[in-house]
């Protein structure tokens, strides 16, 4: 709890009030809004921010455990190493004192242990002042009936090996990992070129811009870091995160290089070939990771607030609505919804491509749908031909009181061809469900776009690109947040729109709609209680944000909590 406070700026007491509701089940809407006592007022983005620096600590721990049963399996855990495995407040610096240790694949160094080669390695350390050609005849047994692996030809093979096995100790050591990743955080340079022989491939245009790039690590933008990653993964591109070579292994000669001399020499080659062939790499890595994750993070965050604009932006309300999916040589799917959003008819219309002929169809059709259908509203979805529709329908002279609206029609056609989209219209084909989804987002989008996978709804960049499991909490929390903020109508939710209540679920939802359509709707919040498997927490958790229009109890209107 401590950590976190510190991390976070938030109150200790306040820390760990939050952690406490949110381990007995509490929802951060809830918490949000009817805990405010216990948690001094914190909102959602504070008590997300807890939640998800608990769940990352609880990673940690999970880490510290498996490395300590790894080091205890091996004789290896010595009091003063588990106290620094102890000690350690980052995933980073767990894994920097865990490396040495970590069983390792078949290197140059553990090959050199093989042929018996790592007193010799001790040896150049303890004596840099010293000639090392005496001491590395000693380890010569080519003429010995030793396996071939174990061999050592001369001195010079026996010398390599000795440094082989000093260099991976100096890529291995934690304070220097320490020294050397501040040094890539704060001055690396990101660069990238054009894959060789791509230059001129058509396909290769379109990240032109960074066929010969740099910038600084530190400050390079989110949408650039995540431009050069995919122009990486399709193989138009090389990135890489560079520090001079030199930067590093002056961080790490004062600390190996402790004498003058020929052994000394053969020190000297060991770190700058650790920094160079293991420390660098190995810092470069972690660097692309972290370089992605803050990528990430910031385009997430960028996906979650348009989201969140789009869920919230106001809604028409119940009015009769004409919506149009707009098209050329297909034509324009045409709806008419009552005031619930339900489908009264539906036709194609030609009022963007074809003759005029079929123009002059398409106005007499569309006129006498207005009229039939007593249309207050007409929504037109923002895709293709859009502009030439909504050119089209204002050419007609509408009566002013009727609106003409341009909708965001992102992710209707992955709504059409679902299984909610099938269960509301299953004799209709997905150009119809498609249009019904213009016209609803008109009138409730909210209600509306919650059928949708939100990651479909294309708000936000490289949606694909970034961390799928993160992108999904963080639109998760985002729907969640704003279907809770403004609440829903128990008696006229879908079940799509009522398994982001607070405490309820998928399965939830379903039983409550079941229970509604079974017993002609709910007159009290109490009544929840009758629904099948809604239990007194789930009760507690989302009784606040479900309301009652015209309920017995005035109160069962508003966000008042029972």
């Amino acid at each position: 709890m401590i950590t976190i406070a510190k991390e976070t700026g938030i109150n200790v007491t306040s820390v760990a009030a939050t952690a406490k509701l949110l381990a007995e089940g509490g929802t951060v809407p809830f918490i949000s809004r009817y805990r405010k006592e216990a948690t001094g007022s914190l909102d959602e983005v504070q008590i997300q921010a807890v939640r998800d620096r608990m769940v990352q600590l609880v990673e940690l721990d999970g880490r510290r455990v498996s490395i300590i049963k790894s080091l205890e399996e091996r004789n290896l855990l010595s009091p003063e190493l588990k106290k620094k495995i102890d000690a350690a407040g980052t995933m980073a610096v767990l894994e920097d004192i865990f490396a040495p240790f970590r069983p390792k694949r078949l290197t140059r160094a553990t090959k050199a242990k093989e042929k018996g080669l790592e007193p010799l390695a001790d040896w150049l350390l303890a004596n840099q002042g010293a000639d090392p050609a005496e001491e590395a005849a000693k380890f010569v047994n080519a003429d010995t009936e030793t396996d071939a692996e174990k061999k050592v030809a001369d001195a010079n093979e026996a010398l390599a090996g000795a440094r082989d096995i000093i260099a991976e100790r100096v890529a291995d050591d934690t304070a220097l990992r320490g020294r050397a990743r501040k040094i890539y955080e704060e001055e690396a340079t990101v660069a990238s070129k054009v894959m060789y022989g791509k230059d001129t491939d058509a396909e290769a245009a379109k990240y032109r811009d960074y066929f010969e790039w740099s910038e600084p690590f530190k400050t390079i933008p989110s949408h650039r870091m995540l431009a050069i990653r995919r122009g990486e993964k399709e193989s138009f591109l090389i990135m890489r995160i560079e520090v001079p070579l030199e930067r590093i292994s002056r961080l790490a000669e004062p600390e190996w290089v402790t004498g003058r001399g020929p052994a000394a020499d053969q020190v000297k080659q060991a770190v700058e070939d650790g920094c160079k062939r293991l420390l660098m790499p190995s810092m470069e890595t972690e660097m692309r990771l972290a370089g992605k994750k803050a990528a990430d993070e910031v385009a997430i965050r960028v996906f979650a607030d348009n989201l969140r604009e789009l869920l919230l932006a106001s809604p028409l309300g119940r009015k009769r609505t004409l919506a149009i999916d707009p098209g050329f040589r297909t034509g324009c799917k045409t709806v008419a919804l009552d005031a619930q959003g339900a489908l009264l008819h539906h036709t194609v219309l030609y009022a963007t491509a074809g003759s005029n002929n079929q123009l002059y169809e398409a106005a007499v059709e569309l006129t006498g749908m207005i009229t039939k259908f007593n249309i207050e509203a007409i929504a037109i979805g923002n895709g293709t031909a859009s502009r030439e529709t909504e050119a089209f329908v204002k050419k007609l002279k509408l009566p002013s009181g009727i609106p003409v609206i341009m909708v965001n029609e992102s992710g209707a056609s992955i709504y059409s061809a679902s299984e909610v989209a099938r269960e509301e219209f299953p004799n209709e084909d997905v150009t119809v469900r498609g249009a019904v989804s213009i016209g609803r987002r008109l009138m409730d989008p909210l209600a509306e776009l919650v059928k949708i996978d939100a990651k479909s709804i294309g708000v936000g960049q490289y949606q694909h690109d970034v961390d799928q499991r993160a992108l999904k909490t963080s639109l998760d929390d985002t729907v969640e947040s704003a279907v809770n903020a403004v609440g829903v109508e128990l008696n006229t939710a879908s079940k799509q729109l009522l398994a982001y209540v607070s405490g309820l679920n998928a399965s939830l939802a379903e039983n409550i709609v079941a229970f509604r359509t079974e017993h002609g709707g709910f007159t009290s919040r109490d009544e929840l209680k009758k629904v099948p498997r809604l239990g007194d927490k789930a009760f507690e958790q989302a009784a606040g944000f479900l309301r009652i229009r015209d309920s017995k109890h005035p109160l069962d209107g508003s966000a008042v909590h029972p």
